[in-house]
């Protein structure tokens, strides 16, 4: 991996450390979890760092190309491409059932999933590259314009920053020791998604 690439967290379960302001639960109140108790609170955040996961894989594996100019064995230009244009549409998609499934659930307590806050505005920020990025690889796609892997490290690097702190946020603020200040482990086993 090249210094320029963003470093994925070394820690596959962040845990947000302070309460939300609207928390009436402190952290120092709560009692210690057992392990089967941590493992329930913390799914949440196991399942969004799985998806997140496979999207620094991609990202890194686009990102590598564009700033080394050297694919991997059996990565044809096709191929890139073709990755780049499903890495955009499965982040549009992971995005939207967010948006429309699991934010508005968790924002009935936990105010960092309104619709004003960070998050969302992260996801408009990250939309916008990706828009961005769509536009470029399908432009190479159709031969429009010649791929250039400093252009595409541009485009990249122009929401890359914000993406990657997305991802490691989004998964703090789903960590046991934060989502259990505000729902029961009923209510987290009862979460459909």
């Amino acid at each position: 991996m090249t210094d320029a690439l963003p470093q994925q967290t070394q820690n596959p379960m962040p845990v947000l450390e302070k309460a939300g302001p609207a928390d009436p639960k402190k952290a120092e109140e709560l009692p210690k979890l057992s392990a089967d108790e941590f493992r329930v609170y913390n799914r949440l955040a196991v399942m969004m760092d799985a998806y997140h996961t496979h999207f620094r894989h991609t990202w890194n594996t686009i990102y590598r190309v564009a700033s080394t100019g050297q694919r991997p064995p059996g990565l044809s230009l096709r191929t890139l491409l073709h990755t780049g244009l499903q890495l955009c549409q499965h982040l549009t998609i992971h995005h939207t059932i967010e948006e429309q499934h699991v934010f508005p659930e968790l924002a009935t307590r936990m105010p960092g999933f309104k619709d004003d806050e960070v998050l969302i505005k992260a996801h408009e920020k990250i939309h916008e590259g990706l828009v961005r990025l769509e536009e470029y690889l399908k432009g190479c796609q159709r031969g429009e314009r010649e791929l250039r892997m400093e252009e595409l490290r541009g485009v990249m690097d122009s929401f890359g920053k914000v993406l990657w702190e997305h991802l490691d946020e989004e998964v703090a603020m789903l960590g046991a020791e934060n989502v259990r200040r505000y729902w029961t482990l009923d209510e987290v086993r009862r979460m459909e998604w």
